[in-house]
This record gives C-alpha cells, structure tokens and sequence, in this order.
C-alpha cells in the first residue's frame, strides 16, 4: 500500500510517528511523510519519501523569556509559569494558515498525482485532514496526546479560571479554521471538535488516558512509540553510586528560562545528585555563571539513553517526555509551561507517578527536597513500576501498524 503521513512541524508530533513509519516500510509498504524541511533527514531514516510541507513550529515563536513562577500579568493562566499570551498565539495562529493557504493547494495536488490509499494525519494539523475529506481517502488520526469522547474532553484536565482573553482566543482560533476549511470548499469542517477519524491511533497507554474504557474499538492506544532517533547518541553517567535527576524543558522556545535553569544549578551544586540538564538551543551556558562539578549541561541530550539512568525527572511534562518517562519508570517533577503540559502534570499526580512543582514561590531549596522526597517514595516507586509494565505491553509502533493494515484490509461496509 501506499500511504501518506502528513504531520504538526514539532517535535512531540514527528517523533512518535516515524517508528510506525519505519514499521510499515519494513512490511514493504510505500510511504510518503509531509512536515517541515527541519524533519527531512530523520523521515528519510525511517524509509519514507519526504514531502516538503510548513514551517517549523518551534521557529515561527517570538523570542520569549520565561522566569520561575514569574509569569507577566495576563499572559498565563492561573498557575502556569509564563505561557504564552493570547495575543501572541493568535499571531501565530494566523502566520500558520497564511502559510496553510499557499501550501495546501500544491500539497493536494501532490496527493492527487500520487494517490494514497489512506491518509494518516496528526490530529492537530489541519491540513492532513483537510485532505482526507477532499481526497475522499480513508483516514487515520495520530494523536500524541489524550483522546476525546462523550465521556471526556481535555478541556476536564485543564487549570480552572482560565482567563477570559484566553477563552475568547479559543473561540476566535476555532473560527478561523472553519472559515479557511469553508474556503477550501470544505463546509461544517471542524478540526478541534467533532467526530473522531475512522481510526484512531493514540501514542497513550489506555492506563493513562482518563475514561479510557470508554472508548470504542476505532480507538487504538499503543503507548510511546520509540525508535532510533537520528540526533542520539550514547550517554553514561559519571558514577552508578549517586543519584541522577534528569532536567529538560522541551524543544519548544518557552524553554527559554536562563532563571529558572540558574535555580536548578543552585539547588543541586552541593548535594550528592549528578545533574544533566538540557537548556535549549536559546541560552547560552555562559548566562549561567558558574557550573558545578556534578552537573553535565548541554543544549540538549540523547533523552531516552539518559532516563535508561534517571532517578528523578524534571520535566515541563510534554506528552512524548512523560510518556518516555514512564516507560523507564522514572518519576515525574513536574513544571508545565503550557496548558496542555500542565493536563499532563494532573494527570500524573492524580495517578501518584510524580509531583509537581509550583508555580509560585518556587525556590532552589524547594527544588531539592522535592527531588529527593520524590526518590524516596515508596507509593510512586509501585504506581510507576505497575504504569511502566502497561506502557511497554501496550504495543507501540508494532501495534499501530497491525492497527493500519488490520483498518485497511477490512472491506468497508456497504453505503
């Protein structure tokens, strides 16, 4: 078969789905992967031909600089250290589907002149189902984070009094939408809401997805799905004798927080930890001032080598670094810096995996004792070994294939 991926120019979006494309290409089907350039080398790795398409997602956000717990006035919301402004996401928004309305012309016309037998399409880009619809093809909807339904929606994990500014940038993004989908001839289109895709492949073990049981069998939850990554590479800590936290913010710019990474620095220079912590490719070591001993600090990490290690993880718990997490059963100290990372980090404290930090008052004192009290918990130690053995026996990139071939092998049922 041939099948088209077309998928979010980020990070977390990409890298689950490239060992399923990698899976398909090994059973001899043909695949064609439409992202951003930023990916090209790392979809031709996993055996599929590339299809230039949008921008980088991380590369179209203003230069932001985020403090611990020092949010500006009206850009966060409550409890959340320094996320974006509304304002700020709705010129994003906007520069995204101008860029939408160049390109999605010649990405259906690619499509037409090779044809797909099936479309799989993250479940945040609007193009990819945009050209399902159009095409007519069977779809597929990848999705990196929870799964909704009748019986739950993100919105339930979100923080509480979200801002009013807030509330109405959702609202006017929604709109946006559907007015380009309705200039694309695609009436009553809706991409943040609606009925799911004829199958859904969700990179979440049923475990940790909220009313997981629930949900129908078009929904297939395989947890991570990991592979080879093109950028990693071996990592050993110093010594086997002392405890090592983990700390990284991410790859997306709100990682930006030469404060926040300060703090760390002094919460463990004198403490028994050995530290390796991923500032981002935005500060500079040298704005750090001086660097312990005990801590191995880089722009960034081969992730899954260095949590094979990890005693504690300090995370801004993104999807794909809580799923990884979990997946070595290493605890989660949480700091969120978006609304949907902060879903995450209520999520695994509602499971007792970790802990989060808070938003205010935060100190480097505060830091270390939550790292070790994290370390010695007995109860989160047993809820992540018995959530490791869901996340590993879920499937991943295996299951999702199975789950691909098994949708497009079975007749469709008579009109």
């Amino acid at each position: 078969m041939h099948i088209a991926f077309i998928c979010l120019p980020a990070a977390g979006h990409v890298n689950p789905t490239l060992p399923v494309v990698a899976e398909l290409v090994r059973r001899g089907h043909r695949v064609t992967y439409a992202t951003s350039a930023t990916y090209e080398q790392a979809v031709h790795a996993a055996g599929a031909a590339f299809l230039e398409s949008g921008e980088d997602l991380a590369a179209q956000f203003p230069r932001f600089r985020g403090s611990p717990g020092g949010a500006r006035p009206g850009s966060s919301p409550p409890g959340m250290p320094g996320a974006l402004a509304p304002g700020m996401m709705s010129g994003l928004l906007d520069r995204l589907l101008e860029r939408a309305r160049e390109e999605f012309p010649a990405l259906l016309a690619r499509l037409s002149a090779d044809l797909p037998d099936a479309v799989c399409y993250d479940a945040m880009t609007l193009a990819g189902k945009m050209a399902a619809i159009k095409l007519g093809l069977p779809d597929i909807a990848l999705l990196p984070s929870y799964a909704s339904n009748e019986h739950f929606s993100m919105r339930e994990l979100m923080p509480a009094g979200a801002p009013a500014e807030m509330l109405a940038a959702w609202r006017q993004a929604r709109q946006r939408i559907e007015d380009f989908a309705a200039g694309q001839g695609l009436d009553h289109f809706s991409l943040m809401e609606g009925p799911p895709a004829s199958l859904n492949i969700c990179f979440i073990p049923r475990e940790f997805q909220p009313a997981g049981d629930t949900f129908d069998a078009s929904f297939h939850f395989v947890g991570p799905s990991l592979g080879p990554r093109v950028t990693a590479g071996a990592w050993q800590p110093g010594s086997k004798d002392q405890p090592l936290v983990f700390i990284s913010l991410g790859t997306t710019p709100l990682n930006d927080r030469p404060d926040f990474f300060r703090m760390c620095l002094q919460a463990f220079a004198a403490s028994p930890w050995q530290v390796a912590m991923a500032i981002g490719d935005r500060v500079e070591v040298s704005e750090l001032g001086p660097i312990p001993g005990n801590v191995d600090i880089r722009p960034a990490f081969p992730q899954l080598e260095v949590l094979r290690h990890a005693d504690v993880f300090l995370s801004h718990t993104g999807m794909n670094s809580t799923m990884e997490a979990l997946y070595f059963g290493v605890p989660l100290l949480a700091y969120p810096l978006q609304p949907e990372q902060e879903a995450n980090a209520r999520r695994v404290e509602d499971l007792h995996l970790g802990r989060r930090l808070p938003a205010e008052g935060l100190s480097a004192a505060l830091i270390l004792t939550a790292a070790a009290g994290l370390n010695r918990d007995p109860e989160v130690r047993r809820n992540l070994q018995a959530m490791s053995q869901h996340v590993r026996s879920a499937g991943g990139s295996t299951a999702a294939a199975d789950a691909i071939e098994d949708y497009l092998s079975t007749p469709a049922p008579p009109a």
